[in-house]
């Protein structure tokens, strides 16, 4: 690498703080982690701008002549960007070892800015304007499934990036800025969806039957031209995230990994100080005697339980359990059930905010296990209480339950310990295996939930609801014994700690 190559690695924001001195520069520090938590809001948004696109967007491909647009098809729409969020993620421990964690997140920026404008008019160059083809359809789902690798990548890289230029002492804290900036993501994309549409207003499935003639004027503007607008307004934050990243310096451990050690002092000494930045280079350099080690060299129990918690952050439901909220507070009867999701939106940041504020002084487990008890508790009341005439609000109080305990708990804290329960040596393999699982787990749960809902074992009973709701409540609980029994306690632990740990655990093993 040569010299002008090591300046843009540690980048001009890096002049920011000075050398940093004995205590090392809060702002910067700060500054660079904001930029980092741009990709967690992109994740967000990407994953939930689908939510006021989706019937415009099926109403549009319902006017194809040369295929039917059926419901299959739209699911498969719908969900398309998980499929190349798992690519992303997959993709993101090979890119984060041999690209760099900073440039990565470049490449993730740069895909979410083309899926943008490519999902808003994916007629660009070969297909004529406004005429709803197969063809279009799947150039359509190409662009969806871009984004969907940007997702996936920045869902694996931006924790790790933050988890690796952060102290060990406000580490938690910081990476859990990420899961706020994701719900904050998803909220944003509400509200932008919700101004776009503006007068205007979604078409009726019943209307889309008929084709876009019998659609209402009102609503004709939504299939034409509001689902663009809606996909495009994500080339925005896309384009500030890609420039911005040009911007942070390289983590120290990636630098080291490189043999880039001055670097690595240089940022390490603006974080934290330059006599502690010393000692944290040692540190590193003797987790860091080879670059990479085979993904088992610390034993098959450090990946088990990454991949495990990966696995329960999405099989306890909660997905499922977010996409039917306005379905259920429209079956309550309420007029508008989108308000009740952005308040329930609001809920979420709340409770995403006391896992922020809590996670340094009470540490990673305490919070998981009572997150698993508190969604336990809700996720049996919803299958206890739903579709009873009378119980209504307390269906709606338990979902509120759920949600807010998966906020305060798994929705952050599997990010942190995602991010810094991995020897060095292992980290981008082993985080790469540990998201790809989220994003599978997520698909599986998504594409489940309602076939299980709708199961009957006599016609017209609830043995769906309750059962559906009943598994996730019982997952919960299995979640609290496995954090209970086989996950490390990291908080004020250096991610040095960690080779140590698995090193001990492993020798026990032999």
């Amino acid at each position: 690498m040569n010299h002008q190559e090591t300046e843009a690695l540690a980048s001009p924001l890096s002049s920011a703080g000075g050398v940093g001195g004995e205590a090392g520069s809060r702002g910067y520090l700060i500054s660079i982690v904001m930029v980092a938590v741009l990709g967690g809001l992109l994740f967000g948004y990407d994953t939930a701008v689908i939510s006021g696109a989706e019937k415009g967007l099926q109403a549009f491909f319902m006017e194809a002549k040369d295929f039917a647009y059926t419901d299959g098809w739209h699911g498969f729409t719908s969900a398309s960007a998980l499929i190349g969020c798992i690519i992303g993620s997959a993709l993101s421990g090979f890119l984060a070892t041999n690209l760099g964690r900073k440039r990565s997140l470049i490449v993730a920026g740069l895909l979410f800015f083309v899926s943008a404008l490519g999902s808003m008019y994916p007629e660009f160059l070969f297909f004529e304007y406004g005429q709803p083809t197969y063809s279009l359809l799947l150039i359509f789902n190409f662009y969806r499934v871009i984004g969907g690798i940007g997702v996936g990548l920045a869902s694996a890289i931006c924790p790790m990036y933050i988890g690796e230029v952060a102290p060990s002492n406000i580490r938690g804290m910081l990476v859990s800025w990420n899961q706020f900036a994701i719900i904050f993501g998803q909220l944003v994309v509400y509200f932008v969806n919700f101004f776009i549409l503006g007068d205007h207003i979604q078409p009726l499935v019943e209307e889309m039957g008929r084709g876009i003639a019998a659609i209402t004027p009102a609503a004709q503007w939504t299939v034409t031209t509001g689902w663009r607008y809606m996909f495009g307004s994500e080339a925005v934050p896309a384009g500030l995230f890609a420039l911005l990243i040009c911007f942070v310096p390289e983590t120290p451990r990636y630098l080291v990994s490189i043999g880039r050690d001055d670097v690595a002092l240089r940022v390490l000494s603006k974080i934290n100080g330059s006599s502690k930045a010393a000692q944290i280079l040692k540190d590193i350099k003797e987790t860091m005697v080879v670059k990479t080690e085979p993904l088992l060299t610390y034993g098959w129990m450090c990946i088990f339980v990454g991949i495990m918690l990966s696995v329960f952050q999405q099989a306890v439901g909660i997905n499922a359990v977010l996409y039917y909220a306005p379905r259920i507070f429209g079956d309550m009867g309420m007029e508008n059930p989108m308000v009740v999701t952005v308040f329930m939106g609001v809920v979420n940041i709340l409770f995403t905010l006391v896992a922020i504020f809590t996670v340094e002084r009470w540490g990673r487990k305490p919070l998981l296990i009572y997150g698993s008890l508190g969604m336990a508790v809700g996720a049996l009341g919803v299958a206890l209480t739903f579709g009873h005439e009378g119980l209504e609000l307390v269906t709606a109080a338990a979902i509120m339950v759920y949600a807010a305990s998966f906020m305060f708990s798994w929705g952050p804290i599997c990010w942190v310990l995602i991010a810094e329960i991995f020897p060095n040596t292992i980290r981008g393999g082993a985080v790469a295996i540990a998201v790809a699982f989220q994003w599978i787990f997520n698909f599986i749960v998504s594409s489940t939930f309602v076939p299980m809902f709708n199961m009957h074992l006599t016609p017209g009973d609830d043995f769906g609801h309750w059962f559906t709701y009943g598994l996730y409540g019982i997952i919960c609980l299995l979640a609290a014994l496995f954090v209970w029994k086989l996950v490390p306690e990291t908080k004020g632990k250096t991610l040095e700690d960690m080779t140590k740990l698995w090193s001990k655990e492993s020798n026990k093993h032999h």
